[in-house]
C-alpha cells in the first residue's frame, strides 16, 4: 500500500474499529458487574419484603404439601411480584411453607443466609437466603441466571449494531477528510512537478499545515543549496577557463616563435617559456582537479597524530621542481609537536602553503616553519615567508577562490590558500594570515584546537 491517503485511512478506521471493540468490551464488563450489583440488591429486597408480608398467621393458611389449592392463591398474590423472581418459604426445620409461581421444585439453596448459586434442573440461579428464627421460617429469593445474560447480551449486541451502522457511515467522512488534509501536499506535489530543472525557486509555504511545512522548509533548504551550487559551478568554470586562457595562449605563442626561429638562442628562449608556461597551465590544473575532490569529498575524515616535523621534511624532498627548497627552515619546537589530522589533508595544506611562500619569497630570502602551544591545549602551526605579504585589507579575501591580492606573484592562479582552508576547515582547524612585525612578509598560520595537538610523547623529557 504506496498511497498515504489509504495507509491514514486504513489506520484511521482501524483505530475507530478498535476503539469501538474497547469500548464494548468495557461496557460490557462494567455493565455486567452493575447488573449483578443491581439484581442483588433486588433479590435481597424482595425476600426482605416478602419477611415483612409473610407472618405466622399466614404460615398457618399457606399450602404445605397436599393442602387445598385455596391456601395457594394467597401465598402466590404475595410473593409473585416478579416473573423473574422464584420465591420459596421453608420452616427452619426442612418443610417447604409457600412457593411463587414458577419456582422449581427442588430447594433453592441450602445456604442459610447470604447469596449462593445453584444449578437446578440445568438453569443457573442467584438466590439469596434470608432466615427469619422469630417467625420461623427462611425465605430464598432466586433470580435466573440465564435471563440476566439475556440482558448483557441485549447490551453488547446493540452496541455492536451501533457500531456496525456508524463505521460504514464514518468510513466515507475519514476518506474524504484525509484527503482534504493531504490537499495541500497535493498542491506543492503539482507545483514541483510543473516546473522545468532550471526553475530553483522557493515553494510558497502560504497557509501549509505545521506537518508539512518542514518537508517544504527542507525542499527549500535544498534547492538553496542546488542554487548555490551551480552559481558557484559556473563561477568556478568561467574563473578556470579565464585563468587557462592566458598560459594556453602563451605557449601557443612561444611555439609559433619557436618553430619561426632563425637561430638557435631564439628558440632555445622559446623553448624555455614554453616550458614554463606547460608548468604553470599544470599547476593549475592540477589545483582545480584538487577543488574538486575537495568539493565533493563525502568520505569520513580518517585522523591521525602526525609528527610535524618529520612530515614537513618528507613533503618538502617530494617538492624537487620548486624554485630553491633548502631555503625552508624549521624552527626547534617543531621537533615536539604532534597534531591530530587527515593525513592526505595534512600534506594537501602544508604543501600549498609551502609552495605559497617559497613563490612569493625571492632568492634568496627564505622560509620557516615555527609551531606554537597554547596553555589551553591549542596549537599553530605557522610559515613565515620573507615576501611582499598580503595587506590587511585584502586578507579575508584571498583565502576565496581565483582572488590574487595586489602584491601577486608572477605565477599562480588564486587557489593555493583557497585549497589550505578548505583543508584545513574539513579538519576542525582554521587559517589565519597574519603580516609580520620584524619586515615585510606574510606569516600563515594552521590554528588547532585543543585536543588536535600535542607534544610527542617521546619528546616530552626534552621539553
Amino acid at each position: 500500500m504506496n498511497s498515504l491517503r489509504m495507509r491514514l485511512f486504513a489506520t484511521l478506521v482501524t483505530a475507530t474499529g478498535l476503539v469501538w471493540l474497547a469500548a464494548i468490551v468495557w461496557t460490557y464488563v462494567d455493565s455486567r458487574a452493575q447488573f449483578e450489583s443491581i439484581l442483588d440488591r433486588r433479590l435481597m429486597e424482595a425476600a426482605r419484603m416478602v419477611d415483612s408480608l409473610f407472618t405466622p398467621a399466614r404460615a398457618a393458611t399457606a399450602r404445605r404439601p397436599g393442602s387445598a389449592d385455596g391456601d395457594e392463591a394467597t401465598l402466590t398474590h404475595m410473593v409473585s411480584y416478579d416473573r423473574h423472581l422464584s420465591c420459596q418459604i421453608w420452616s427452619l426445620d426442612g418443610r417447604l411453607i409457600g412457593a411463587s409461581d414458577g419456582a422449581p421444585d427442588p430447594k433453592l439453596s441450602d445456604q442459610r443466609d447470604g447469596f449462593s448459586n445453584r444449578v437446578i434442573d440445568g438453569q443457573a440461579w442467584r438466590v439469596f437466603a434470608l432466615s427469619d428464627p422469630a417467625k420461623g421460617f427462611r425465605i430464598l429469593v432466586g433470580d435466573n441466571l440465564g435471563q440476566r445474560r439475556q440482558l448483557e447480551h441485549g447490551l453488547v449486541g446493540s452496541l455492536l449494531l451501533t457500531a456496525g451502522c456508524v463505521l460504514p457511515i464514518l468510513a466515507p467522512l475519514i476518506w474524504f477528510s484525509v484527503g482534504r488534509g493531504l490537499r495541500p501536499l497535493n498542491h506543492a506535489t503539482r507545483d514541483l512537478a510543473a516546473r522545468d530543472a532550471d526553475n530553483l525557486e522557493r515553494v510558497a509555504v502560504g497557509r501549509m499545515p505545521s506537518e508539512i511545512r518542514p518537508l517544504v522548509d527542507a525542499l527549500n533548504r535544498l534547492f538553496g543549496k542546488v542554487a548555490a551550487a551551480r552559481d558557484h559551478e559556473r563561477s568556478f568554470l568561467a574563473y578556470a577557463a579565464h585563468e587557462l586562457r592566458t598560459p594556453l595562449a602563451g605557449l601557443k605563442t612561444q611555439v609559433q616563435v619557436a618553430m619561426g626561429a632563425q637561430d638557435a638562442a631564439m628558440r632555445d628562449a622559446a623553448l624555455a617559456q614554453t616550458l614554463s608556461a606547460v608548468d604553470r597551465s599544470a599547476r593549475l590544473v592540477q589545483q582545480l582537479l584538487t577543488l574538486s575532490r575537495l568539493d565533493s569529498s563525502v568520505r569520513p575524515v580518517a585522523t591521525a597524530w602526525i609528527p610535524v616535523e618529520e612530515r614537513l621534511r618528507d613533503l618538502l624532498a617530494g617538492m624537487a621542481d620548486m624554485p630553491a627548497p633548502e631555503r625552508v627552515g624549521f624552527a626547534p619546537d617543531l621537533a615536539t609537536l604532534e597534531i591530530r589530522m587527515d593525513e592526505d589533508l595534512f600534506d594537501l595544506a602544508m604543501r600549498n602553503l609551502m609552495e605559497n611562500a617559497l613563490l612569493m619569497t625571492p632568492e634568496p630570502g627564505a622560509v620557516t616553519w615555527e609551531a606554537a602551544l597554547g596553555a589551553d591545549g591549542s596549537a599553530t602551526l605557522s610559515l613565515v615567508d620573507a615576501g611582499p605579504g598580503i595587506a590587511e585589507a585584502e586578507r579575508a579575501q584571498v583565502v576565496r577562490r581565483f582572488v590574487r591580492g595586489s602584491r601577486r606573484a608572477k605565477v599562480g592562479s588564486g587557489l593555493g590558500l583557497s585549497i589550505v582552508t578548505m583543508a584545513l576547515e574539513q579538519s576542525g582547524a582554521r587559517l589565519r594570515l597574519d603580516g609580520r612585525n620584524d619586515g615585510p612578509g606574510l606569516r600563515a598560520s594552521a590554528v588547532f584546537d585543543a585536543g588536535l595537538a600535542r607534544c610527542a610523547p617521546a619528546a616530552t623529557a626534552r621539553l
